[in-house]
């Protein structure tokens, strides 16, 4: 079991979670992944991060899968330039390689945003830490286990 998948394992246990973490093989989007595990796409909790201009931090926005961030919202709510992140970056904070982004477990604490579409299901998947591997929860629990804040950043 890789690190990254034992670090969010552990976070989820110590949150008093029941670690639900399915190998999926290798899947490229949200849909694929919602295939995969036999939910709707929007039941797939995406993991996007960008780089925050002013100090050059990860931030991080859980959103449904079929949904997009908008640059402008997103920006207004992290109060600063938001820019690309790359894969150095997302390592360095999270811990995670692109793809493997969970929402839980990262090395360092990240600011993050919560997409409310997500309270509409009674469960969501999310990246267990590799790009491989998803997990199961109620969708409710992420804003404490998280810190994410619930707002609106979709197009």
């Amino acid at each position: 079991m890789s690190k990254s998948l034992k670090r969010v394992r552990a976070a989820l246990e110590a949150a008093g979670l029941t670690a639900d973490i399915r190998e999926l093989g290798q899947t490229r989007t949200a849909q694929e992944a919602a295939d995969a595990v036999g939910c709707a796409l929007d039941q797939i909790a995406k993991s996007i991060i960008f780089r925050g201009e002013r100090l050059g931090e990860a931030i991080l926005f859980l959103t449904a899968g079929g949904n997009r961030v908008c640059d402008a919202k997103a920006s207004a709510l992290a109060g600063e330039p938001l820019g690309k992140a790359d894969a150095e970056l997302i390592r360095a904070q999270t811990g995670f390689a692109i793809g493997g982004v969970a929402p839980v477990g990262h090395l360092t604490p990240i600011r993050a945003f919560l997409d409310p579409r997500l309270l509409e299901f009674g469960t969501v998947w999310a990246a267990a830490g590799t790009p491989r591997h998803v997990f199961a929860l109620d969708p409710h629990v992420l804003p404490g286990l998280t810190g994410a804040r619930l707002a609106d950043f979709t197009l």
